[in-house]
């Protein structure tokens, strides 16, 4: 059985926060020798202290490149194991051991093993956004950046189970006419988007440009003029001649589209319910006064068995190597 053990060193009992978070986190940083990366999607104030934004491709590139000591992952539990998974010999924090991934849980490793037993001839790509015992048992990692790339690369002869995201496999199966064999796993962020309410959105807003993640349904996917990862988003936003955007994705991104683009106006796409069921609750775990906490007291650690590192380091790397 695949396990992933998370350690946490003794802590003790948070005291008075410092008056002033910022300085004390920067303090806390060049005494641990920390780098502090962040995802899009977490909260503005963690983004404005992160060394380092990205989507999950860039955040793993940033982390096999790091010099520093110490990795402050302020994202959530697999992007924080892929850090490790780079770097067995630094100190990787998450400031919530909570901040999971329901995209990650919907593929549960047993259940996975079981799936890939029963087509030996298939060759595993997995989505990053999986445990690390997922990635041990894949053959390539991919994002959402370089997914249709990878893809391609690979003989056309070769049958490929895609895991764990069915919308993400969905899309790269359009783009690259390839039948890939689809895990149904998914997001619940990138689900909840109504389309009925995007139309209506359009309608109000006829000269909004509607843009989206491929990890939306392909109801919400139709809608898009552009679809793309968390940092191509970005830039398109950037170059785009709109000047109003309609955005299906999580919106925490929205903070870096303002800063980037602060002349254009940026509209978070509803999701189906009355709710902030657009936002995603493992990633808001995350906050700057838990961030702090975990520095101060070097801990939650993240921690992985070897053969489980190992395992999974080779497919990441081949990721790395394919994405050049």
């Amino acid at each position: 059985m695949f396990t992933t053990a998370i350690a946490q060193r003794e802590k003790t009992q948070p005291g008075e926060l410092p008056l002033d978070l910022f300085t004390a986190i920067e303090s806390l940083k060049k005494e641990l020798n920390a780098v502090i990366l962040a995802h899009y999607y977490q909260e503005p104030d963690i983004q404005d202290i992160a060394d380092f934004i990205g989507d999950s491709l860039q955040l793993a590139k940033a982390a096999q490149k790091t010099s520093a000591d110490a990795i402050v992952f302020a994202g959530v539990h697999f992007m924080a194991e892929t850090a490790k998974i780079l770097n067995p010999d630094k100190l990787v924090l998450l400031p919530d051991l909570n901040a999971g991934c329901s995209l990650a849980d919907s593929c549960p490793p047993e259940e996975f093993a079981a799936f890939k037993a029963a087509h030996p001839d298939h060759l595993v790509v997995s989505y990053i956004n999986c445990s690390a015992e997922i990635k041990a048992m894949s053959d390539i990692i991919c994002t959402s950046s370089n997914a249709v790339k990878i893809v391609e690369q690979i003989p056309k002869e070769q049958p490929i189970i895609f895991a764990p995201d069915r919308n993400l496999g969905r899309y790269v199966m359009e783009q690259t006419g390839r039948d890939l064999l689809l895990w149904q796993g998914s997001c619940v962020v990138h689900e909840t988007f109504s389309e009925k309410k995007i139309v209506e959105l359009k309608i109000v807003h006829p000269q909004a440009e509607a843009i989206a993640h491929p990890e939306c349904e392909t109801s919400v996917l139709r809608h898009a003029s552009f679809i793309g990862s968390t940092a191509a988003l970005l830039k398109h936003c950037q170059n785009s001649n709109a000047k109003e955007f309609i955005v299906a994705t999580e919106p925490g991104i929205i903070h870096q589209m303002q800063k980037l683009a602060p002349q254009k106006r940026f509209i978070p796409a509803p999701p189906m319910n009355n709710c902030a069921c657009n936002e995603c609750p493992f990633m808001r775990l995350n906050t700057l006064e838990k961030l702090y906490w975990a520095m101060k007291n070097r801990t939650p650690e993240i921690t992985m068995s070897e053969d489980i590192r190992l395992a999974a380091l080779r497919p990441m790397q081949r990721m790395l190597e394919m994405s050049v």
